[in-house]
């Protein structure tokens, strides 16, 4: 064995070559964390913090990482690695170039993520119809058999408001029933890339996957807001060839069918694929009753059959919208001490949905403004100065006053709790700088034109 200080001299050595090579936070992410570990006999072993972060080197810097250690160690030099948290029982690939090996060792992390699950969310309240059997029945088999049946990973897929998200989170609180020591895990496409942007910002990349490698279940929302982001497919990429490998179930949800996805890498839409996906569509007539009185009941009210049909046949585009009107009707009859009639149903429709439309369009807009210009909701929402995400803010400000009928201080409220001074300021500044910045006023028009596009 050569000494331990040759160790570290000899791979100082390799990262300042490999420096030259890699971009300043590629060499910051990927090679700072690597701990020299042992030299003999012209093989180097080096620590890596995870499977993923192993697997990571071996796609993107195989060649780097080859270059450096035959600069240092001649041609017949070898890397060997040893990874400090190992969640796969697979072996992984040797790396032809660099003949290396892995080995493992265990440390207890120090990251974890919360369940997530809403526990009202369950299959008892999600109304089966024609227009979710599919997904509901496959749903009930991965709660009864998770990650044992050809449903694996299970993608549901539906425009907004069908009940995307009731749907997975009952088959998640399901697996908690049937299988008590299960770790399931529900997470937002908003959260985990947020999540990740911190990892990689604090270089704690390791915890972060370990955090998602070690569940047993993951529920995944909103996948379709990954488009365009190279980096967090990449991450989601490999997380998600860990735990179908490992056996571990993974639900998705999109707003369409992996086919029609744009701005994705093929290899992870032809893995999407893989297993069952199921559509929601706009409820019928039928099923839109049932949700109805699912609802009242379990608010413990009652409402007579002519005001029920009617809001089934007058609320036909989903059931967000649909639970909205009947909530507003309950509480204008709790608050007016008036019972529930015909006339307050029709009352009640043409001055709430109006409200509902605006709220969904607000929703929707955050969520166009965070895609095109690759900000979170939450940097829109927080307090930073920086330049991109403040425009990013007052775009959205500008394109809910132009899409919606809300007010001044109802769209402030959705930005961190700003005021009307603050949106007014935030329209004046994207008139003008459409008026004075060609490249920016280019980019609105792109902006007009998509957001018109998606919302047709």
């Amino acid at each position: 064995m050569i000494d331990i200080k040759d160790c570290k001299s000899t791979w100082n050595n390799c990262i300042e070559h490999i420096r030259d090579m890699v971009g300043e936070q590629s060499f910051k992410t990927w090679f700072e964390p690597i701990v020299p570990v042992a030299l003999q006999n012209n093989v180097l072993t080096i620590q890596v913090p995870s499977r993923f972060f192993y697997e990571w080197l071996e796609e993107h810097y195989v060649h780097v990482l080859k270059d450096a250690i035959h600069a240092e160690l001649g041609s017949k030099g070898r890397l060997e690695y040893s990874i400090l948290a190992d969640s796969s029982k697979s072996e992984p690939k040797s790396i032809p170039t660099a003949q290396s090996k892995v080995s493992s060792q265990t440390k207890e992390d120090t990251y974890s993520l919360d369940s997530d699950l809403n526990a009202n969310y369950q299959f008892d309240n999600f109304i089966e119809g024609d227009c979710n059997r599919l997904a509901r029945s496959a749903g009930l088999a991965v709660s009864n058999k998770p990650g044992a049946t050809a449903f694996n990973p299970l993608m549901i897929y539906g425009k907004v408001g069908l009940g995307k998200t009731h749907l997975v989170q009952a088959i998640g609180n399901q697996i908690k029933k049937n299988f008590p020591g299960k770790h399931v895990l529900y997470v937002s496409s908003d959260k985990f890339t947020n999540l990740f942007m911190e990892a990689v910002k604090n270089n704690n990349t390791r915890d972060f996957s370990n955090a998602f490698l070690k569940t047993d279940v993951l529920v995944f929302d909103d996948v379709q807001f990954f488009a365009n982001k190279e980096k967090t497919q990449e991450i989601f990429f490999h997380i998600f060839n860990d735990l179908h490998q490992s056996g571990k179930q993974i639900i998705m949800t999109s707003d369409k069918a992996p086919k029609d996805l744009t701005g994705f890498q093929e290899r992870l839409l032809s893995r999407f694929k893989w297993g069952l996906t199921a559509d929601l569509q706009t409820p019928d007539f039928e099923t839109r009753v049932g949700i109805i009185n699912k609802k009242v009941e379990s608010e413990g009210v009652f409402i007579p059959n002519d005001v029920l049909e009617y809001l089934a046949y007058s609320i036909d585009t989903n059931v967000r919208e649909l639970e909205g009107v009947i909530i507003s009707m309950i509480a204008q009859s709790s608050l007016t001490q008036r019972s529930i009639d015909l006339e307050l149903a029709k009352q009640t429709i043409a001055t709430i949905v109006q409200n509902i439309e605006a709220e969904v369009g607000i929703d929707y807009i955050m969520k166009f403004v965070s895609d095109f210009f690759s900000v979170s909701i939450d940097q829109m929402k927080d307090k930073t100065r920086k330049r991109e995400i403040v425009v990013a803010r007052q775009v959205s400000m500008f394109l809910a006053k132009e899409y919606t009928n809300m007010s001044l201080k109802s769209i402030g409220s959705h930005f961190g709790g700003r005021d009307h001074s603050t949106v007014i300021h935030a329209i004046q500044s994207i008139n003008n700088l459409m008026e004075t910045d060609k490249k920016f006023n280019a980019t609105m028009q792109e902006v007009f034109k998509k957001i018109k596009l998606k919302s047709a």
